[in-house]
């Protein structure tokens, strides 16, 4: 298996163990559970981290996979990745922002953003799953190269 499928892979493995804590933490909030919400969101966030922490330095180490699937997908492809990097910036930006409310004891704050954050990660996790599979598992993965080149020529290009 190529490394960058297996550093794939782990990133995924993070990013989903991440979403399935969130996806608890809203069950138990929403039953007045704080202490079992605070674990879990506290446990989402720590996940959330790592998977940043690891992405980067998979892009940095390895770089960026080409999409390997055929030409006539590739510019929907894109168009879907890049849905999926801004939505995943926006609930990563608004996950540290929700955070920091609970932890200075914000609740209000974090009340009415805290569901929104929520279902970005959420819906971010299952679009990184997708790219995920559609990069390793449904097609043959592209090259993999620097992220410069990646920023100045697409994920489709190949």
């Amino acid at each position: 298996m190529r490394p960058d499928a297996i550093w794939g892979a782990v990133n995924e493995g993070l990013m989903i163990v991440s979403a399935v804590a969130v996806g608890f933490g809203w069950y138990f909030i929403r039953r007045k559970n704080i202490a079992v919400h605070r674990r879990f969101m506290l446990t989402a966030a720590t996940f959330g981290a790592l998977f940043f922490v690891s992405y980067l330095a998979n892009t940095l180490w390895l770089g960026d996979t080409f999409y390997g699937g055929p030409k006539t997908y590739a510019a929907a492809y894109q168009i879907f990745l890049l849905i999926h990097v801004l939505l995943a910036t926006a609930a990563g930006v608004m996950g540290v922002i929700t955070l920091r409310y609970a932890l200075r004891e914000r609740f209000s704050s974090h009340r009415k953003i805290a569901p929104w954050t929520a279902s970005m990660w959420l819906i971010a996790a299952i679009t990184g799953l997708a790219v995920f599979l559609l990069l390793f598992v449904i097609f043959p993965p592209g090259p993999t190269t620097t992220s410069l080149i990646q920023i100045l020529m697409g994920h489709a290009n190949r």
